[in-house]
């Protein structure tokens, strides 16, 4: 298949006048639907939106490659503009882009189109066949530049491919008179890479060729693996990795290590690829990328970590452990909302969303997913810091975060009132088991390299899993009476206030429920909260009342913000920030954690304000709940169900109000939205 097969004579347009990186997306857009690529414009042209808000598809020199994957594409397509004043498209170098093609990949097909637009993604790095597309007329000769331009690639390749083959028939013939073989004498390459985008189409192949082209042009011989939407082209042989004087990894998603284990390795962005491959290919030939610990599966942090901030190290490993908690806060969240639908039958009761057999099922198999929501979080930072080895004891870390377990409980195990007693650390407790557990592995990972070779196959088997899980259950034990004692003192204060200002105590215990979402702050205030109401009074359940509001008002305000002040969230957050209604609604604090555990300087004070306010109102109103659990659903047995709702409605407005203008609005290419 050419290149120019993907093209028809309505997908091309030149000299198009776009003010904004929006306006040349809808002409781009607008030429697909009218080549018949497409059957949904606008369900392909969010697809596009939400690829670019994961990072520019410029790639500087004045070249933009949008793309989109969806079943909104009915064949395979290009679309290309040129633009001669140019589009800022947040291009690595700054320049504005006046090329732009525009891929439209449809899903679940034959994968040959890759192949061809990964050739042409290769071309657009040689400056002359871009300059040639800048100054044709006509759509006939913009095609035709493509078509030539092709051709003399086609032979090319055809001709580095013969070399290959005679130099590895040397290399056979050389390995036939000795045992082992330098680089130098075989012709193997001195530098090998490997390039990879979340996608795969583009970016993939114009990293791989910037780094051939440099690399030629310094007289160094580089090979490049491609990981991209067609596959892994071009793969490296055992043979290469070990006569290599390093490795590139020029990627955007995870790679597999274990085969680079013990050789230099540097690990950089598939931008750099692009836009910096002089310096990437200079670090492998001056001696400066270091050795790649990986074994079993496992790798270290990448060497390029170090040149991140500690505050951008430390967050994408949170990140990777909140993006991984997610599902399991959103389909256990809703499960439980719904249980509390379907028992109105037990409202006002302490086996509130459990007293009729259908809304128990959705109880327990909600209740069950939130009981993994801490474990992964632990467990999945821990495997962004130490790889694979790291999540078996960051799971076990957050597991006993979560239970609450102390070197003291283990003299009464089997005592009941002993287990009554635990105290679970909430999701604080987790983010440290998580960062311990991923940080003692990797050390342990470092101890080990110091052990004799034979043992290399039983470290990621017995030796980490064994040492490591021991080592984060003997921190979590040791450490989690601080979080035992911290809760029982906020209880004990909340029970020295007294009931003589009923309008403060709501507000701080309000406000204790958005603390921590789940932790020891949160606890205390529930545990309060229920225990006054045990006691039948209506003082008790005014207190009550002020505790649910405090708990349901972070996700609601997260719902708000991410529903009406957008650009202050990503695609993704917008989404997820959807089911908070639902939560907050059904006085699950939980659905705001992720966004706490991501930015905890802004969404902590802002959703304690807005629950301080509304648990203060809801007291001065006088609402009761006789109901110590169930939000909105038990609004039929609320004292006082209007100004109830008010004071959430004022809470929820006021938290969304401070977390949005604290967040800054992001930039187009991060939110996804147009400018």
């Amino acid at each position: 298949m050419k290149i120019t097969e993907l093209f028809s004579k309505n997908g091309v347009k030149l000299g198009v006048e776009a003010a904004t990186q929006a306006d040349a997306i809808d002409v781009l857009v607008d030429l697909h639907d009218a080549s018949g690529t497409i059957n949904d414009r606008e369900k392909y042209r969010a697809a596009v939106l939400e690829r670019e808000s994961q990072f520019s598809t410029a790639v500087g020199e004045g070249v933009a490659i949008p793309h989109a994957k969806t079943d909104a594409v009915v064949r395979p397509g290009l679309a290309a503009i040129t633009v001669p004043a140019g589009v800022d498209w947040n291009a690595p170098d700054g320049k504005p882009s006046d090329l732009i093609f525009m891929i439209a990949a449809p899903e679940g097909q034959a994968n040959v189109h890759l192949e061809v637009l990964a050739k042409l993604s290769m071309l657009l790095m040689h400056e002359d066949f871009a300059d040639a597309l800048r100054a044709a007329k006509t759509v006939d000769e913009f095609l035709s530049v493509i078509d030539t331009a092709e051709a003399a690639h086609d032979a090319e390749q055809a001709e580095k491919e013969k070399k290959a083959a005679e130099a590895k028939a040397a290399r056979e013939a050389a390995a036939a008179a000795a045992e082992a073989h330098a680089a130098v004498d075989t012709g193997l390459p001195q530098v090998l890479a490997i390039t990879a985008c979340p996608t795969g189409i583009a970016h993939t192949y114009m990293a791989a060729e910037n780094l051939e082209k440099v690399a030629e042009q310094m007289g160094v011989t580089i090979k490049v693996e491609t990981q991209g939407s067609v596959g892994t082209k071009n793969a490296l042989t055992p043979e290469e990795i070990a006569a290599c004087r390093g490795i590139i990894i020029a990627a955007d998603k995870g790679i597999e290590l274990s085969r680079f284990n013990g050789k230099p390795l540097y690990s950089t962005n598939v931008s750099a690829g692009i836009n910096d491959a002089e310096r990437l290919i200079n670090i492998i030939m001056n001696g400066e990328a270091p050795i790649c610990h990986a074994e079993g599966g496992s790798s270290a942090p990448a060497a390029s970590a170090s040149t991140e901030g500690i505050g951008s190290t430390v967050y994408k490993h949170l990140m990777n452990g909140v993006s991984h908690m997610l599902p399991f806060v959103v389909g256990g969240g809703i499960l439980m909302a719904i249980s509390f639908l379907l028992d109105q039958a037990g409202m006002g009761t302490s086996s509130y969303g459990s007293s009729t057999p259908l809304a128990a099922f959705f109880n327990l198999v909600g209740n069950q997913a939130f009981n993994f929501m801490l474990p992964i979080l632990a467990g999945f930072i821990s495997m962004s810091i130490a790889d694979r080895p790291g999540l078996a004891p960051g799971f076990v870390g957050g597991w006993i975060a979560k239970q609450g377990f102390t070197l003291g409980y283990l003299s009464s195990a089997m005592d009941a009132d002993a287990q009554a007693a635990l105290i679970s650390g909430g999701f604080i407790a987790a983010l440290f088991a998580g960062f311990a557990a991923g940080y003692l592995t990797y050390g342990l990972e470092k101890l080990c390299d110091k052990l004799p070779d034979s043992l290399e196959g039983i470290k990621p088997v017995l030796l980490y899993p064994l040492i490591a899980i021991f080592l984060i259950g003997l921190v979590m034990l040791t450490l989690n009476p601080i979080f035992a004692a911290i809760n029982s003192w906020l209880t004990s204060a909340l029970n020295g206030m007294g009931t003589t200002n009923l309008v403060l105590l709501g507000a701080v215990v309000a406000g204790m429920m958005s603390v921590d979402m789940g932790g020891p702050f949160n606890k205390a205030a529930y545990v309060f909260g229920t225990a006054m109401l045990a006691d039948g009074t209506t003082t008790g359940q005014i207190i009550m009342a002020s505790v649910m509001i405090g708990g349901m008002v972070p996700p609601l305000a997260i719902a708000l913000s991410t529903t009406i002040f957008k650009n202050r969230w990503t695609s993704e957050n917008r989404k997820a920030g959807i089911v908070n209604y639902i939560m907050g609604l059904s006085f699950i604090t939980e659905g705001a954690i992720p966004y706490a555990a991501a930015d905890p300087g802004r969404v902590l004070p802002s959703c304690i304000a807005g629950a301080a306010i509304a648990g203060a109102m809801s007291a001065g109103f006088g609402c009761t709940s006789p109901a110590p659990h169930g939000g909105a659903w038990v609004i039929a047995v609320i004292g006082n169900p209007a100004m109830y709702l008010l004071a959430l409605v004022v809470g929820a407005v006021v938290a969304c109000l401070i977390l949005s203008f604290l967040k800054k609005p992001l930039p187009a290419e991060v939110s996804g939205l147009e400018r």
